[in-house]
């Protein structure tokens, strides 16, 4: 097991490359770049003082200018070039400098991880503590009111997308009847508050994008626990536990849970690259400077450092979580053997 891991982390490097090669690509053929930006502002600015359009269009920018502006920002090189280039300050922890707000990647990025950590662990250690008690519960009561109540509810919150949850949320807790803020991560004497009243301070904030955020992935954690559990106890091997003398709820938790919990440990791992991404649709109704949001901003814009510093930590974190997904499912399930 210890060579296939191995292999694993070695297969890294080559899908890295891969990955960020083929959207270094695109992003130097996707017309809007900060050279075409830069032509436009200035002739926007030409304009607006006056003259003919089509004259000022043309004189905005002279070609020596042109010309400067793509070696600043890398672009009057080759692509395989311009990229190693890249690569070799990404090795060192160099993630280039926004076009758009002229300041490092890194520290835009920076800024951004205590929000979206929070939210992300929060939002995945509730989907779990939640969904699979309930996802057992369901799959025991499998029929019954209970059942059927918590099915009606989970459907409405998966049919319904968690924007709109945030909307319908927003408008009526906060605005209408004023229990929670309209948005923000902290209050504005956040920094005057005690620990603890700093920690309520961030709940109270938190509670409505919480609930958003926890809408879609609720319903498929809970209806997955619940039919691989449903499946495990119509097998053999629970049947003949049972038959053995085993109670029905010993049967459940020492037979079937093991091998239920191994498609809820397949999903651990690739959980992990959402932590940090988040939703830019929720982190804007609710005015959250999250890693979804400032990869939204930087794909409208054309910031294409921002795109690419993003874009190296999304994608380790997503190989990264492959295999800790791996080694959930070789601990719930001994009977694996990854060779």
């Amino acid at each position: 097991m210890s060579a296939y891991f191995a292999r694993r982390f070695l297969l890294i490097l080559p899908t890295f490359l891969g990955v960020t090669m083929m959207v270094f690509a695109v992003t130097r053929f996707v017309p809007g770049g900060p050279v075409e930006r830069a032509i436009s502002q200035a002739q926007t600015m030409s304009s607006e003082a006056g003259g003919n359009t089509d004259r000022v269009g043309q004189a905005a920018l002279s070609d020596e200018q042109i010309q400067q502006l793509k070696e600043y920002y890398g672009l009057d090189k080759p692509i395989l070039i311009s990229y190693f280039l890249w690569l070799k300050k990404v090795l060192v922890l160099n993630l280039g400098t926004s076009t758009r707000y002229n300041e490092p990647v890194w520290d835009l990025i920076k800024t951004r991880f205590p929000v979206s950590i929070f939210y992300g662990l929060i939002t995945m250690l509730l989907t779990y503590v939640i969904c699979v008690p309930l996802g057992i519960m369901k799959a025991i009561k499998h029929k019954t009111v209970i059942d059927t109540a918590t099915s009606v509810f989970v459907f409405i919150g998966y049919a319904i997308p968690n924007y709109v949850v945030g909307i319908m949320m927003l408008v009526v807790f906060a605005s209408y009847f004023e229990i929670f803020p309209m948005g923000g991560f902290t209050g504005d004497d956040y920094s005057d508050l005690s620990f603890f009243g700093k920690v309520g301070d961030l709940l109270y904030h938190a509670a409505l994008p919480l609930s958003a955020y926890m809408a879609g992935s609720f319903a498929v954690m809970t209806f997955l626990m619940k039919n691989s559990l449903m499946d495990n106890l119509a097998a053999d091997y629970v049947r003949t536990a049972i038959a053995k003398g085993r109670d029905f709820k010993g049967a459940v938790l020492h037979h079937a849970m093991r091998n239920s919990l191994i498609p809820i440990a397949t999903h651990f791992g690739n959980n992990i690259s959402l932590i940090l991404m988040g939703s830019f649709l929720i982190e804007t109704i609710f005015n959250i400077n999250g890693f979804g949001l400032l990869g939204f901003e930087s794909v409208v814009e054309r910031d294409y450092p921002v795109v690419m510093g993003i874009l190296v930590i999304s994608s380790l974190l997503f190989l990264i979580g492959n295999i800790l997904s791996d080694i959930c499912v070789a601990v719930v399930d001994p009977r694996v053997q990854f060779k």
